[in-house]
């Protein structure tokens, strides 16, 4: 396995993982604005208040089966025969079942005033306008009662929830057709580094084609984020604090890629810290070491390394729990799921890392995890090639065999499940 040099002695000046997200996620506001919507664009949002249900779900008796609706009075035994009085549909309203007889009725519709059960007509023989009823039934037996599945005035979503397709069935089973959402966060991105250029564009000695760029917009659309694209910045000081500081009055947050580092042209952390302030800084993670997180002015800024895996996994491990945090989901961490290692791991790093692995099924239908081969931030390609991230403890040796963490593109790419 390759490995890209580590110039780190020590990792006592490092803010351990559990701590930077918990400092990143105590400054995360919700965004306090909200717009009502009809449910058909609702989809994907954030429900800014609780919803209750205005009516009884269901809003009267109704039959769970196609059969015969019955009074037990009048079917002492098996082999009792009745007249069948009416037939009631779905979308029909019955009238009072009159005594010694039943009515035929079928799922959904609404049971008849003075019935008391409803016998499936798979237990009953047809005979012309009589039926022979062939099991005797407990009361209430295929009956779906009013307010069963929801009383009237009951919370049925509550606010923070993420909505779903089966969110907005539930709200429009109620008759609700619009709901409160928070608003969408905007989110302003900037890259710097003088080598970038647009794809399209010809390369010339020395330039690389802005990967970073459509990575970032990519993952903050895939929120159901409103990006705001600030273009490339410039490698001077004065430059990048006019960019950030214009990204600031535009946006609930700033997201930069490059130039958190220490290097001569690493200019974004000296300009936050010009603009305003820096609360974070260095994280014992591999990859993605110099994360920073900080404020410019009151607007909250996050910058990611420049290279391209190293900006993508702390988006996933810090952007992404703080922006839906600032959407007012309830719960924004992410997910881990337990698997079972296809690897041997014998030279951990005194950092934790989140390496790119790829989640496939063993012959016994155990979840196995693979690792790419190379530790390099630089490759881009290892991030197309897994489906998640495998975790791996800091200064702890992996065996084939071991039960590790594995966190799943599939929920940390957009909104998960």
């Amino acid at each position: 396995m390759s490995d890209a040099c580590d110039c780190t002695p020590t990792t006592h000046d490092l803010k351990p993982y559990e701590e930077a997200l918990e400092l990143l996620l105590s400054h995360a506001r919700p965004v306090a604005e909200q717009e009502s919507l009809p449910l058909h664009q609702a989809l994907g949002r954030v429900l800014a208040e609780p919803v209750r249900a205005p009516i009884d779900v269901p809003g009267w008796d109704n039959s769970a089966m196609d059969g015969y609706a019955v009074r037990l009075a009048d079917l002492p035994a098996e082999g009792t025969r009745l007249q069948v009085s009416q037939r009631i549909p779905a979308g029909t309203a019955p009238r009072p079942l009159e005594p010694g007889t039943c009515a035929r009725i079928f799922t959904g519709a609404p049971v008849p005033e003075g019935a008391d059960a409803v016998v499936m007509q798979e237990q009953t023989r047809r005979r012309g306008d009589e039926v022979i009823f062939e099991k005797v039934p407990p009361a209430g037996a295929n009956i779906r009662r009013a307010g069963e599945d929801i009383e009237a005035g009951s919370v049925i979503l509550e606010a923070g929830t993420r909505l779903l397709p089966q969110h907005l069935g539930l709200a429009a089973s109620v008759g609700v057709a619009e709901l409160p959402v928070k608003r969408l966060p905007k989110v302003a991105v900037l890259a710097s580094g003088d080598e970038l250029r647009m794809p399209g564009e010809p390369l010339q000695p020395g330039t690389i084609y802005n990967s970073n760029l459509f990575t970032a917009t990519g993952l903050l659309r895939a929120l159901g984020c409103e990006v705001v694209e600030m273009g490339q910045v410039a490698d001077t000081l004065e430059a990048t604090k006019s960019a950030l500081a214009e990204a600031a009055g535009r946006a609930d947050l700033v997201l930069a890629s490059g130039g958190v580092s220490v290097g001569e042209e690493d200019h974004v952390k000296p300009a936050v810290e010009a603009l305003g302030r820096l609360d974070l800084w260095k994280i014992a993670i591999r990859p993605g070491k110099p994360l920073a997180f900080g404020h410019i002015g009151e607007t909250p800024f996050i910058g990611t390394p420049g290279n391209p895996v190293s900006l993508f996994v702390t988006f996933l491990l810090f952007a992404r729990p703080f922006i839906l945090k600032t959407m007012g989901l309830k719960e924004p961490r992410n997910r881990a799921l337990q698997a079972v290692a296809a690897f041997d791991w014998p030279k951990p790093d005194k950092r934790r890392e989140f390496h790119r692995a790829r989640l496939t099924r063993g012959a016994d239908g155990a979840n196995l995890v693979e690792v790419y081969p190379s530790r390099s931030s630089a490759v881009l390609s290892s991030v197309a090639w897994a489906n998640g991230l495998v975790v791996l403890p800091e200064n702890r040796a992996i065996r084939a065999g071991d039960r590790v963490d594995f966190l799943p593109f599939c929920e940390l790419i957009g909104w998960g499940s």
